[in-house]
């Protein structure tokens, strides 16, 4: 089983093509309430791709909650390591640009995800644990994600960390770069974008030079995706390997990110590789690179963050 630790939330996206009304500097348009949240989004896209998973989260007794919990249910996911709570669903606004890529501004104060608390125990069957995005920002529940982060790695469960950054979210940079490096020796495999790269590493870093040596601080592999460019891996064993994206026309990226990261746990784990130190050639780091830039490839083919199922991946459609 693998486990995705981390927000669900309600992501609020265009619903069409902004209306003019004439009134100077409108804008707007109207939104439409979609399930979402980095880890949410991971769990899903694992599920339709046929991997036993589990979500582990606090979610809201709200419209909103009772939605995001149907969501999980209905692709299979296990629900048993989530929380309910009172407390309203995280909001999040989604801004979509000319080249499809989302900006994202966030309501969420005293929401329910941002209560959650560390479970004293993980199912035997867990293998891997993923975390990311907002949970690991947002207190007080950022500290209880961390705690089983630490606690998972010293089981000895392959941990992935996709930090997805929010600056938005983050009141003190420099003390969130912090943490982040706090968090490397408990992670087996970090996968970030170019963009959260430069972000964590600063302007003047280039984000090649700054995953080498994050790699250095604990993971076993650092996977960079370039957008449409692909992705590239560096493992501590010394290989860096990149493969090209899949050419799509593109309606926007929400969940291609988080689809990248379900997608490679999944091919992982059909090479046997869910272990905290994995050993791939290149012909299968290629193979998993290639799968995951295929998987978010089709995600990007079509409105929202809707992950595609493992017959999509097979036909390419």
């Amino acid at each position: 089983m693998i486990i995705v630790a981390g927000e669900a939330l309600i992501d609020l996206v265009p619903a069409g093509p902004r209306e003019q009304d004439g009134s100077a500097g409108d804008d707007l348009s109207a939104l439409l309430p979609k399930r979402g949240g980095g880890p949410y989004n991971t769990a899903v896209a694992l599920a339709r791709l046929g991997s036993p998973t589990a979500f582990c989260s606090r979610l809201s007794t709200d419209h909103f909650g009772r939605a995001l919990l149907g969501g999980l249910t209905a692709d299979g996911v296990d629900t048993s390591l989530v929380q309910r709570g009172p407390e309203p669903t995280t909001l999040a606004v989604a801004h979509v640009g000319d080249g499809g890529s989302a900006e994202y501004s966030f309501h969420a104060g005293g929401t329910a995800d941002r209560l959650f608390t560390s479970p004293e125990t993980l199912p035997d069957a867990a293998r891997a644990v993923s975390f990311g995005t907002c949970s690991l920002v947002l207190e007080p529940g950022a500290s209880a994600y961390e705690d089983l982060m630490r606690r998972a790695s010293a089981r000895g469960l392959f941990t992935a960390l996709d930090p997805n950054v929010r600056p938005g979210l983050i009141p003190d940079a420099d003390a969130y770069r912090a943490r982040f490096r706090s968090w490397l020796p408990h992670v087996t495999l970090l996968k970030l974008s170019e963009e959260d790269a430069a972000w964590l590493a600063g302007p003047a870093a280039d984000p090649v030079s700054a995953a080498a040596e994050w790699l250095a601080a604990g993971p076993y592999a650092v996977v960079l995706t370039r957008g449409g460019a692909g992705l590239t891996v560096l493992t501590r064993d010394g290989l860096e390997l990149s493969v090209p994206g899949e050419r799509v026309t593109v309606v926007d990226t929400i969940g291609a990110g988080d689809t990248v990261n379900a997608a490679l746990l999944h091919r992982l784990d059909g090479h046997g590789a869910l272990t905290a130190a994995p050993a791939l050639g290149a012909d299968q780091w290629r193979d998993v690179l290639a799968f995951a830039a295929r998987a978010a490839a089709i995600t990007c083919s079509r409105a929202g963050a809707r992950p595609p199922y493992a017959a999509e991946l097979a036909t390419g459609r």
